[in-house]
């Protein structure tokens, strides 16, 4: 294990603590690239948004539904509706 100095450490203890709203951020800006992104550089996109809604624990078949749909507003809706819950 690598030495950290302590103020390292806290950077470290500040992001696991703040990992969900970070992925939340994360998948709002995928979302908007999907709107501009079109051929193969939207499947990769969509890729990505699988890979944030799988770490913040979505259920599967929702995710299946929503890369099925390829409508972008929808997971802006989802990430609304977290939004609101905060």
């Amino acid at each position: 294990m690598a030495d950290r100095t302590p103020y390292q450490e806290k950077i470290i203890k500040r992001y696991y603590q703040n990992r969900d709203e970070i992925m939340w951020q994360k998948l709002a800006e995928l979302a908007t690239d999907l709107y501009l992104a079109e051929g193969r550089k939207r499947e990769q996109i969509w890729k990505r948004v699988v890979t944030a809604m799988n770490n913040l624990k979505i259920p599967q078949v929702r995710i299946n539904d929503l890369v099925e749909s390829d409508n972008p507003s929808l997971v802006v809706a989802l990430v609304e509706s977290q939004m609101k819950k905060k």
